[in-house]
């Protein structure tokens, strides 16, 4: 009889254990919603979203509501004092983008940052006024609501000034952040700014001069912006601190409706950002040399998978340092970039036996820098219309120069040019010729706002922060999808890396790769910096599943949350 017990207590605690171990590898899964849902870097910019969804707004109400709720619960890359790229698809398939990037001031010069020897002034392009190019976020909103939207522009704004003079709750991440970045606020600030304080978590920061602007934005319109009361205001207190924009290049700004990079991979119609972003473009060129190769096979985060993914990242980094900038000041090929032909032969030279030193992969003598603390946001609405939108101030906090009677930060996009043809900015990235400094041309991105099609259905809308390395985390999340048959938050939490052709190395996320692999690739010429790169991108994704339910894809690398209905 106790022998009996004792086998019936074994099988149990077998059963239990096998089931502890099924639960355990199975796939994570993000928040799953049948009609509508919001992924965005914080909870309360993703609540607003999807409540204007709930109302009966549409994707482009909801996009207008979260970018403004974002300016006022994530003011460390989301803004008015910035700029970004929105790429859309319509349920009947209709798909555009808009270009609400930052432009040069007409006072901008090519030489501006550097010295009467010819070289960089240190911190000029990314610290205080000079660093500030014209804000194209306000524009954007009201263009893609005047064109695209559905509800009344008040229903929209208003809950986000009850948000403003409510105030947001800190959250240990945003403590963090504005603990890291506070000794460098007063170097461009006269006075003291709300963030100089000593925020702890849990405290609540409330924003009624933000609250303020917003109501006159409300009232007004966009020409509020960028021709009223806020234009001069705004204009009045760069130029007190000692930068070049003026009311007439705030008069000046427009967004620009632009036509998205489409590009097939397999069974998949790829559609991005076009230029200024490079992200489109690198991001054909990666995954078109990719096509060829059998991925999957190879399997996730193995030697050859990352090898194949390294060089054709480097080939395509390399281009994009020479050929892109802003395409209504420079002729971009882009047909010829993305092209079958041109590609295969750019990987003609790679070989699984060794790396291809970067040195040997032209074109260039140019590295790419770009700042990794923009944010990105994606939707799709109950109608299953779907916006994938990437906003920024380049650097956390822009260029830390806050105005305090309107309640933002400005951007400090002008770091985005090539101050000097062949130097790195912020991120490393080097720039050419085509990237220069020219009054009222925008500032080379890497954004990378995206959405895929299979079949020709909506199959996922996706983006991520992370400067240069915004393309390689965009990729590898499609591929983690795609080739990997990974759900979204599986494919968003997975380890990245990343190799943008100068620095030659390839950035991998810390304690993530196994230790043998990292071995293996230094053994074939690999350079392997851990060191600099704690988070590759924060993506936020949406993919809808076989029963046209949906799967949200928030990054736990930061505050970024999934609501929907």
């Amino acid at each position: 009889m106790i022998k009996h017990f004792l086998s019936v207590i074994a099988l149990l605690c077998l059963f239990v254990s096998c089931e502890k171990t099924i639960k355990d590898s199975s796939p994570i899964k993000g928040l799953i919603t049948k009609n509508a849902m919001v992924v965005s870097a914080r909870a309360e910019a993703s609540k607003i979203g999807s409540n204007i969804l709930k109302k009966g707004g549409n994707v482009f109400d909801a996009m207008c509501a979260t970018q403004l709720a974002l300016a006022v619960a994530y003011p460390f890359a989301g803004n008015i004092g910035g700029g970004g790229f929105m790429v859309y698809r319509k349920a009947n398939g209709e798909i555009g983008s808009i270009d609400f990037r930052e432009k040069a001031p007409l006072a901008a010069t090519k030489d501006m940052y550097l010295d009467e020897n010819g070289e960089v002034i240190p911190e000029k392009s990314t610290l205080g006024a000079m660093a500030v190019g014209v804000p194209g976020s306000i524009a954007g909103i009201f263009d893609i609501h005047e064109k695209l939207g559905s509800m009344p522009i008040e229903d929209i704004i208003q809950p986000v000034i009850d948000l403003a003079n409510k105030g947001v709750i800190v959250t240990k991440k945003q403590a963090r952040a504005i603990r890291e970045y506070q000794p460098l606020f007063p170097k461009v600030n006269k006075y003291p700014i709300i963030f100089d304080k000593r925020w702890k978590e849990n405290d609540t920061i409330k924003y009624p001069a933000l609250a303020k602007t917003l109501e006159r934005i409300l009232k007004f319109g966009k020409h509020e912006f960028y021709k009223g009361e806020t234009a001069k205001i705004l204009a009045k207190f760069i130029q007190e601190n000692g930068g070049i924009v003026t009311e007439e290049d705030l008069a000046k700004y427009e967004a620009i409706w632009r036509t998205p990079i489409t590009f097939t991979y397999d069974d998949l119609k790829i559609i991005s950002m076009a230029p200024p972003s490079s992200g489109g473009i690198c991001l054909a060129q990666i995954m078109k040399m990719l096509e060829p190769f059998p991925l999957d096979e190879f399997g996730h985060n193995t030697l050859k998978s990352i090898q194949a993914i390294t060089e054709a990242e480097r080939r395509s980094y390399a281009d994009r340092s020479f050929y892109l900038g802003d395409s209504d000041f420079i002729k971009i090929p882009v047909e010829t970039l993305i092209k079958e032909n041109y590609l295969s032969g750019r990987m003609a030279g790679f070989s699984f036996d060794q790396a291809t030193p970067s040195s040997s992969v032209s074109h260039g003598n140019i590295q790419i820098i770009e700042s990794n603390e923009t944010t990105h946001y994606s939707i799709i609405d109950p109608f299953g219309n779907a916006i994938a939108v990437t906003t920024t101030l380049n650097g956390a906090y822009g260029s830390k120069l806050y105005c305090s009677e309107l309640g933002f930060f400005l951007n400090n996009e002008m770091d985005d040019f090539s101050s000097k043809p062949g130097e790195p900015n912020m991120f490393g990235l080097i720039g050419a010729e085509a990237n220069s400094i020219t009054p009222e041309k925008r500032m080379l991105s890497s954004m990378t706002p995206t959405i895929v099609e299979k079949n020709n259905k909506l199959y996922m809308t996706l983006g991520t922060p992370g400067g240069s390395t915004i393309i390689t985390s965009v990729l590898q999340t499609i591929l983690n999808v795609h080739e990997f048959n990974m759900g979204m938050q599986e494919a968003v939490n997975a380890p990245r890396f990343h190799h943008q052709w100068l620095p030659d190395e390839i950035r991998i996320e810390p304690n993530a790769f196994n230790k043998n692999l990292i071995k293996k690739l230094k053994t074939l010429g690999y350079s392997i910096n851990e060191k600099d790169s704690p988070i590759l991108g924060k993506v936020d994704g949406i993919l809808v599943l076989e029963d046209n339910s949906y799967e949200g894809g928030a990054d736990y690398r930061g505050d970024d949350t999934a609501i929907g209905f």
